[in-house]
């Protein structure tokens, strides 16, 4: 089930609105331009006309494993669909589920959120347009060579690849989706840094992820470091 608005604040805040009022799981709304859109970390989204800007409700069964590993469904359906929109750009995954270009460039955020047996996934893709002069690379498909669709289209096969992942995550739990998330991720000893909550920074080479989905970090002095909640970049 689609819909769509002009124009809204986030569209994650609109089905945190809808969910809470009994709103169905399947549900998509995408927006042309959001003027309130946020990322992980309380960081804005820059949100106009052009790109891709969709929610979807998850409601949480008795049956589901830990809500958690949303994240790496989420994020293995995004990767699954832009490489359906433009097969020729190269792309990777980065923990815990962004989508980058092959120089680092960031194309594609998500962001869960929770209220009660609801689960708001997040969206937000860089079809045709990016911000410029940000602390970090941002690209879009464009801009690096593809033909993207419209973003109903966009969304549209982003709808159809996460309700095929998230039919796997109900089946067989995380672990499938957790080797399918390593398998399209950047290769294992590619060096990383990691901002803890405290504020604390870690360096390591990545070592895949462990069961639960949590990074594992290779120290210098040869120790696994579990990585549970962070802030990860490319070094």
């Amino acid at each position: 089930m689609f819909e769509e608005v002009a124009l809204t604040g986030s569209t994650n805040a609109d089905l945190l609105v809808r969910a809470a009022q009994g709103a169905p799981e399947g549900l998509w709304l995408r927006a042309d331009a959001q003027d309130g859109g946020r990322g992980r970390l309380g960081r804005a989204w820059e949100s106009p006309k052009g790109n891709l800007f969709a929610s979807s409700i998850v409601r949480l069964r008795d049956t589901d494993s830990s809500p958690a590993g949303l994240a790496f469904v989420t994020a293995v359906a995004a990767y699954d669909a832009i490489r359906q929109m433009a097969r020729q750009v190269p792309i990777i995954l980065k923990w815990p589920n962004d989508i980058l270009a092959h120089d680092g460039s960031k194309l594609c955020g998500i962001l869960l959120e929770r209220a009660s047996d609801a689960v708001i996934v997040g969206i937000g893709l860089n079809l045709v347009w990016h911000p410029q002069n940000l602390d970090r690379k941002v690209s879009d498909l464009r801009t690096l060579g593809a033909t993207p669709p419209d973003a109903q289209t966009a969304v549209e096969i982003v709808a159809e690849a996460f309700a095929r992942y998230l039919n796997i995550w109900r089946q067989s739990g995380l672990g499938n989706i957790v080797r399918h998330w390593e398998a399209c991720a950047h290769p294992r000893g590619t060096a990383l840094s990691a901002k803890l909550p405290d504020g604390t920074e870690v360096y390591g080479l990545y070592a895949g992820l462990n069961d639960e989905g949590a990074l594992q970090l290779r120290l210098a002095d040869g120790a696994i470091r579990a990585i549970h909640a962070a802030d990860v970049f490319l070094i």
